[in-house]
C-alpha cells in the first residue's frame, strides 16, 4: 500500500482478449497513468490479462492487496465475454447479487424491453458500491479499493474525469533538460547526480531524428526545493554547450 499518508499507489488492470490478440490497441492504461501521475498518484504496475474469470480474480486480489487504488478496464457489459464482475466475486470469495439501484435503473430505462442480457449488467459482487453521476450515463462500480471502468476509451475517460479529484494527493514536480549529446557522454555526470540525490527520480530518453537535441533528461520529485537543487547540480556538471534548454 502507500508509503505515507501523502503518497498513494495504484495498479491498472486492462482486461480483454482483443488487446492481447492485437485486434484493439490499448489507450486506457496510458490515459489513466498520465492522469494519476498528474494527481500525485504513483502508478506501480500495469497488466493486460485475458477474459478469464480465474485470472481476473487472481490479479484483482493481488493488486488490491498491493496498491491503494486499483483501476480495471474492460469486461463489463451484457455479452458472454464480459467476466470482470464474476472474476472479482470469485477472487474475493463473495457471491454475485443484483444491485438494487442498478436493477431499478435498468427497469426504468428499458421497461418491457428488459431482458437477461441487460440485467446481467446489474449483477455485481456483494459489497459493491455504486457511484451514481445523476444523469443518463451508467454509474461507476466500486468494489473494495477497485474502480471498475468500461473498456471503451470514451466512456472510461468521461467517467474518470467525473471522479478524478478523489485521487488527488501531493503532486509531482517535473523538470526536463534537453541535451545535444550522446548518452555515453553524459552517463557518468548523470550517475553522480543520481547518487547525490537518491530521492529524485531521474530518467534519460534518447530522441531520434531531432536536429536540435538528442536526449531528454527528466527529474521528478514531490519536494520542489530538492528537485531544483538536483537540477542545478546536474546543470553545473553538464558542458554548457550541449544544454539546449531547461523546462
Amino acid at each position: 500500500m502507500g508509503n505515507s499518508a501523502a503518497e498513494k499507489t495504484a495498479g491498472i488492470i486492462i482486461i480483454g482478449n482483443e488487446i492481447l490478440s492485437g485486434k484493439v490497441q490499448d489507450s486506457n492504461s496510458f490515459f489513466l497513468a498520465s492522469e494519476l501521475r498528474a494527481l500525485g498518484v504513483n502508478v506501480l504496475r500495469i497488466t493486460v490479462i485475458p477474459d478469464d474469470i480465474e485470472v481476473i480474480g487472481r490479479e484483482a486480489v493481488l493488486f488490491s492487496k498491493s496498491f491503494d487504488h486499483v483501476f480495471t478496464s474492460g469486461g463489463v457489459g451484457p455479452t458472454h465475454d464480459d467476466l470482470t464482475m464474476k472474476g472479482l466475486a470469485d477472487g474475493f470469495g463473495v457471491a454475485m447479487m443484483l444491485h438494487p439501484s442498478l436493477e431499478a435503473r435498468f427497469r426504468r430505462r428499458y421497461g418491457d424491453r428488459l431482458n437477461e442480457a441487460i440485467l446481467k449488467m446489474a449483477l455485481v459482487p456483494e459489497g459493491t458500491e455504486v457511484i451514481d453521476f445523476g444523469d443518463n450515463s451508467f454509474p461507476l462500480i466500486f468494489f473494495r479499493n477497485i474502480y471498475v471502468f468500461p473498456g471503451i476509451p470514451r466512456f472510461l475517460r468521461e467517467k474518470f474525469l467525473l471522479v478524478r479529484e478523489r485521487f488527488r494527493t501531493v503532486c509531482f514536480f517535473l523538470a526536463r533538460i534537453f541535451v545535444n549529446a550522446e548518452e555515453s557522454e553524459i552517463a557518468a555526470l548523470l550517475n553522480r547526480t543520481v547518487a547525490a540525490y537518491p530521492e529524485i527520480s531521474f530518467g534519460s530518453y534518447p530522441i531520434m531524428d531531432n536536429p536540435e537535441y538528442r536526449i531528454i533528461i527528466t527529474a521528478e520529485a514531490r519536494d520542489k526545493e530538492r528537485l531544483d537543487a538536483a537540477v542545478a547540480r546536474l546543470l553545473t556538471l553538464l558542458p554548457e554547450q550541449i544544454i539546449v534548454r531547461v523546462e
